[in-house]
């Protein structure tokens, strides 16, 4: 499967990668293993939370289902073989726009929402992502507060 992704991305780079040998594809490994974090971070990886994952690709990046199976396979391969996020957020920062960093934390806010509630671990690691992504305090609430209105998610939580 990771020769699918491979071949689907081929030679296509970002702004910066072609500098550095990145492709689009590591990148959105990169994205997808940040967003199989937050959904591992509570204990349970639910089928709602797989769901979401794959809907946000398919949404924000136009791809299939099997494009979308071949990058979580590759995503959640890396994630164990890594001993924390920095790679992962590096590779991002690396090739991102701070837009486009935002819209990540959108979707980790996404994820972590999908039961319609945060708990500690979550609130914990989508913080701690968007510092290592190099986000504002005022831009990882500003995310929140979005995605809490398009899921139609109740204030009075944290």
């Amino acid at each position: 499967m990771i020769d699918l992704v491979k071949k689907f991305f081929g030679n296509r780079t970002t702004k910066n990668s072609a500098e550095n040998g990145e492709s689009v594809h590591d990148v959105r490994i990169a994205t997808c293993a940040l967003l199989l974090e937050m959904s591992y971070i509570d204990g349970k990886f639910s089928d709602s939370e797989r769901e979401g994952i794959i809907s946000i690709f398919r949404r924000e990046y136009g791809l299939d289902n099997e494009s979308i199976a071949a990058i979580v396979e590759a995503a959640d391969k890396e994630m164990k073989g890594s001993l924390d996020l920095w790679q992962f957020t590096n590779l991002v920062n690396r090739n991102y726009t701070q837009e486009e960093k935002i819209k990540i934390i959108e979707m980790v806010w996404r994820i972590a929402y999908t039961d319609g509630r945060l708990d500690k671990h979550e609130d914990f690691l989508v913080h701690k992502l968007a510092n290592l992504l190099r986000l504002t305090h005022r831009q990882l609430i500003d995310a929140k507060v979005k995605i809490r209105g398009i899921m139609g998610i109740a204030g009075g939580e944290r």
